[in-house]
């Protein structure tokens, strides 16, 4: 249950009405997976949740080396919210991270950076807010087995809608499994999670995020898509890892279990991340533009030329395991196309044509997937689009035809997404000026990013086949 708390006394006010027994602070590594660590109510009052609470920063990847390990979370109040999965009446409260010797935010907290994001906007004079609507796709499967040795490599999942369990002795098998690529999206006995996922949106929005719909996504064997409403960067970035959060334990509290891996099936459709985005100042969206290509604004073009123009760098961080790069291939349905269009999705820049209603007026940025740490993706994405505006950067024309089908010479012109997290990364090294404005994000961070992502995709590449790459993001 999301508490409405909206400063330290809020907090200490729900903890004594609910009769809270535990107190769950949580926060961010730097790769993207939440962490936590529990106190009892007595340990919390409003100097520690003004001050923060300490903890060990060495241990978390990304962080602190051993020698300077010492951190504080600093409780967000307007994050607090009932836990639905505990079986004790638990608070959680999301956290910065702050530097306890200079008492200053630590520049590594991916929480600061994308709060960072929002006050260089504000700082730039071009737009006041800026709004982020992920689609965030995943798997839910009824086993995942995977193991590596000396003398052998495997990995094995099972799904009851898997296509492959068609001629299983299921006593009985009703037959109903969606083929390959025919998931999207028929009603049930086909697709058996209708009931799964409404659990899993009642408990989002019983958390305070708000859902727009839910469905069966094209894959066999329970790919499903949960649309939250936009909001502003950091509330969706929180709203992300709560959401991961809900997906995964509904699917655990029905004995099954969820991923947000990008490419765990061979041949079939994989989980991308489409990003809906749009700047607001005041009540009036910058990006709608009357009697233009899709109602977009000259700034909204501007945004996209950003957008495209550092979309390899982009990759680095929104697209940033080995396995997204099982997803950004040819002749699937990522896309990988750097061009825009109007309705069309084998674009990486989609301009949806839903309404002419002029708030709906959004770009849609298609080529992240859910691996990445919505904080960094987000405030990447923010930066790149206003370096576009800033540099007036042409996008070039747009393409509305099936970039699938063009004829090769004209197919010559478009330029594609990067093939490998090897190449992504380089990009990333060589162009990221962008992100260093205003101090959003420093070249520490970046640093930190590159050498961490590095040594994970050396692991990968050494340690084939590809089980060992399954153990490093199935648990995404």
């Amino acid at each position: 249950m999301f508490l409405g708390c909206s400063k330290a006394e809020d907090v200490l006010k729900s903890i004594k009405d609910r009769n809270v027994q535990m107190i769950d602070l949580r926060f961010t590594d730097l790769p993207g997976m939440w962490q936590h660590f529990s106190v009892p109510p007595s340990a919390v009052d409003a100097g520690a949740l003004a001050e923060g609470i300490g903890f060990d920063g060495s241990s978390i990847r990304g962080f602190q080396e051993i020698q300077e390990s010492d951190m504080l979370v600093v409780p967000d109040p307007a994050t607090a919210f009932l836990d639905p999965f505990t079986q004790t009446t638990t608070l959680a409260l999301i956290c910065n991270i702050r530097d306890p010797v200079t008492g200053q935010a630590y520049s590594r907290d991916c929480r600061y950076i994308a709060q960072k994001a929002e006050t260089y906007l504000k700082g730039t004079g071009k737009a006041d807010i800026a709004y982020f609507g992920p689609e965030a796709e995943f798997f839910v499967f009824n086993d995942v087995r995977y193991g590596q040795g000396m003398n052998y490599a495997f990995h094995e999942i099972d799904s009851k809608e898997g296509i492959w369990n068609s001629g299983k002795k299921e006593e009985p098998n009703t037959g109903h499994k969606p083929r390959q690529k025919e998931g999207y999206f028929p009603v049930p006995p086909t697709d058996s999670m209708q009931d799964l996922r409404t659990e899993m949106v009642l408990t989002m929005e019983a958390l305070g995020i708000r859902i727009e719909a839910h469905h069966h996504e094209v894959a066999t064997a329970g790919q499903a898509e949960i649309d939250m409403r936009f909001t502003t960067l950091t509330r969706m970035a929180d709203s992300l890892m709560l959401y991961k959060y809900v997906v995964k334990n509904v699917a655990r509290k029905h004995g099954m279990t969820a991923t947000f891996m990008p490419k765990p099936l061979f041949e079939d459709n994989a989980s991308g991340m489409h990003v809906h985005q749009s700047l607001w100042k005041g009540d009036t969206n910058l990006f709608y533009g009357e009697g233009r290509y899709a109602s977009l604004s000259e700034l909204g073009r501007y945004y996209i030329g950003g957008l495209l123009k550092h979309a390899w760098a982009l990759c680095g961080l929104c697209a940033p395991t080995t396995n997204s790069y099982r997803r950004l291939v040819p002749g699937y349905e990522a896309p990988i196309n750097l061009v825009y269009s109007q309705r069309n999705r084998s674009a990486c820049c989609r301009i949806p044509m839903y309404t002419e209603n002029p708030r709906a007026k959004r770009v849609e940025f298609r080529t992240p997937d859910p691996s990445c740490n919505g904080y960094l993706a987000f405030a990447a994405m923010l930066m790149a689009g206003l370096d576009g505006i800033e540099n007036r950067i042409d996008p070039g024309q747009p393409i509305d035809k099936n970039l699938y089908d063009l004829p090769p010479e004209q197919a010559k012109g478009v330029k594609s997404t990067p093939g490998s997290l090897q190449q992504a990364l380089d990009a990333l090294e060589a162009d990221h000026a962008f992100l260093l404005r205003g101090d959003v994000f420093t070249k520490d961070v970046i640093e930190t990013w590159l050498g961490y992502k590095r040594e994970k995709e050396a692991d990968a590449i050494a340690l084939r086949p590809h089980p060992y790459e399954f153990h490093l993001y199935y648990d995404i």
